[in-house]
């Protein structure tokens, strides 16, 4: 059984830390920062680190990949399509990658970056910046057709999936959501909810598929609800669900 960490860095991103038990060996997820992995390691003598995910190329995801590498021997998959340093394996939509005897799948999920991927096992995706608890990643490449697809495209998963994205944003996507949905109880309880746990120095990460639909205004483009309030902060008729996330994510930039 693998059991999965946060390792917290810069000021709210968190490194994702994959542990194997039985072999001693673990991965990690966008170490954007190559200092709280090492201290990990430092801590755990006879652990080795043997893969590295990367989903996409900035710097708060990348920053560590070198130094972990030249210290550890482990091996960096990423994104074929950008440019990833010291990456071994580049990776396209569909591949599959075998970490710490699991098969992942890999998505191309655009929208943040145009090579932007995600690594699903069944129950578990790391999404790095392209869906977030309760909200999504802003679009500084890709368009919003791209994204809009991109997240349909998780959101597709099955319901229990637990979702590690990599920043502790979920607070602040939650008052977001509350403006879209005022009357949404599922958007009022998680706020409660997550505001203690903030409160309290509690990570809120993973979340589940299931919640996400239930208090994401970006997988919940279809709702009449979400719908109008977009047509109202964008002064139009958004015709597609495509053109609703649009709206929304303009509206959230500003929020």
């Amino acid at each position: 059984m693998i059991q999965i960490s946060a390792l917290p860095a810069f000021t709210d991103n968190y490194i994702w830390l994959l542990q194997d038990h039985s072999t001693r060996r673990c991965a990690v997820v966008d170490p954007g920062d190559a200092a709280p992995v090492q201290a990990w390691l430092d801590a755990h003598p006879g652990w080795v680190l043997g893969d590295i995910l990367i989903t996409h190329h900035h710097h708060d995801h990348v920053g560590g990949v070198q130094a972990l590498k030249k210290a550890t021997g482990a091996t960096v998959h990423g994104p074929a399509g950008e440019n990833i340093p010291a990456r071994d394996t580049a990776l396209n939509d569909h591949d599959t990658v075998h970490v710490l005897g699991w098969d992942f799948e890999v998505f191309a999920v655009p929208g943040h970056t145009l090579g932007h991927i995600a690594y699903y096992h069944h129950g578990l995706l790391f999404c790095g910046d392209t869906l977030f608890a309760a909200g999504c990643g802003r679009l500084f490449e890709g368009t919003p057709a791209q994204m809009h697809h991109s997240l349909s495209r998780l959101a597709a998963l099955p319901e229990d999936t637990l979702v590690y994205c990599t920043h502790e944003y979920t607070l602040s996507n939650l008052k977001f959501a509350a403006a879209v949905e005022p009357d949404n109880p599922d958007i009022a309880a998680r706020l409660a909810k997550v505001s203690q746990q903030r409160s309290d120095g509690v990570t809120t990460l993973p979340s589940t598929l299931a919640l996400e639909k239930l208090t994401n205004p970006f997988l919940r483009t279809t709702e009449t609800s979400v719908k109008q309030k977009a047509d109202e902060r964008s002064g139009q008729r958004n015709q597609t669900p495509s053109e609703v996330f649009a709206a929304l994510r303009a509206w959230k930039d500003t929020f």
